[in-house]
């Protein structure tokens, strides 16, 4: 027996949906065997709420074909199961950064925006095209922008309000920040809506687009430069590199094609209940769990050491 220095995390937003069985029969028709299983702590505010383990596993020959075969089953669980190798899982990373839209929250503020001005069924159309990768970001960013022009800005703060906090953020961010880990906001949406999500839940730096105003109404008019995806990953490197980090010690989290260029440099990059361009072209997904999946693909100390 040949330990294959892989991983699979099974993450079960339903504690009675184990798929202990299933994994197995899989895993046998690859031919790879399970050398142990540990159970990892699951915040106690999702107690009752959350499984999550992790299987080491027997040499792996063509992880292509098992993360496709995981895919699929994780699908007909619908729970995520994730295959990592353990450079990444027991990396020491200090720096995590986040998309903000349908990432940190469930909505695209830009299209909640949109509703207020009566263009919302127009905007959100050209969002949902350009988040799969359908159209250019810069070009469709500043046609939706130009839409709200003449929105007033007493708006943005009830909008702020009742921005729908995606499950598990304040549990990612309470580990994150005892663990050490640096976190920033990098967002194709609004500074005003990541800086309320920074004052509330303690982000370290936020890097979004300007909503320009003038005599307490939208412009409708791009403040360069436009946080697209390049822009994104310029972002990253130069946050890590202003820490002293590697990329290899950076987490990126995001569901949009503009976040591919930050998840393909990241050590850890993970689609977080993505569009399926971005899934299909990024390392780690997660699918049917919270926020809180992040944590449970951080290696602890006493993996590190066996």
């Amino acid at each position: 027996m040949s330990v294959s220095g892989h991983t699979i995390t099974v993450i079960s937003p339903n504690p009675q949906q184990q798929g202990d069985t299933v994994i197995t029969a899989l895993l046998a028709r690859h031919g790879i065997g399970v050398v142990a299983r540990r159970d990892l702590p699951v915040p106690r505010t999702l107690a009752g709420q959350r499984l999550a383990y992790t299987l080491t596993l027997e040499s792996v020959r063509d992880t292509q074909a098992l993360i496709a075969d995981l895919a699929d089953l994780a699908d007909e669980l619908q729970i995520d199961l994730v295959l990592q190798d353990l450079d990444s899982r027991l990396a020491d990373y200090r720096l995590a950064v986040f998309d903000m839209d349908s990432t940190l929250i469930r909505c695209e503020v830009i299209d909640e925006l949109a509703a207020h001005a009566g263009v919302g069924d127009a905007v959100a159309d050209i969002t949902e095209r350009a988040m799969r990768g359908e159209l250019d970001f810069d070009a469709s960013f500043t046609e939706r922008l130009a839409m709200l022009a003449g929105l007033p800005t007493s708006v943005l703060d009830s909008v702020a309000q009742q921005l729908p906090v995606t499950e598990g953020l304040p549990e990612l961010m309470i580990t994150l920040r005892a663990r050490g880990i640096r976190t920033a906001i990098l967002s194709g949406g609004f500074d005003y809506f990541a800086r309320y999500l920074q004052a509330r839940f303690g982000f370290d730096e936020v890097h979004a687009n300007v909503l320009a105003t003038e005599n307490g109404s939208a412009t409708g008019k791009v403040v360069p430069p436009i946080v697209n995806g390049l822009r994104k990953r310029e972002l990253l490197l130069s946050i890590a590199q202003e820490q002293g980090l590697s990329t290899r010690q950076v987490i990126a989290v995001g569901d949009g094609a503009n976040d591919l260029p930050m998840l393909g440099c990241a050590g850890l990059g993970v689609a977080f209940h993505a569009k399926p361009i971005v899934r299909q072209q990024a390392s780690y997904s997660l699918r049917y769990v919270g926020l809180d999946g992040v944590l449970y693909l951080l290696g602890s100390a006493s993996e590190r050491h066996g």
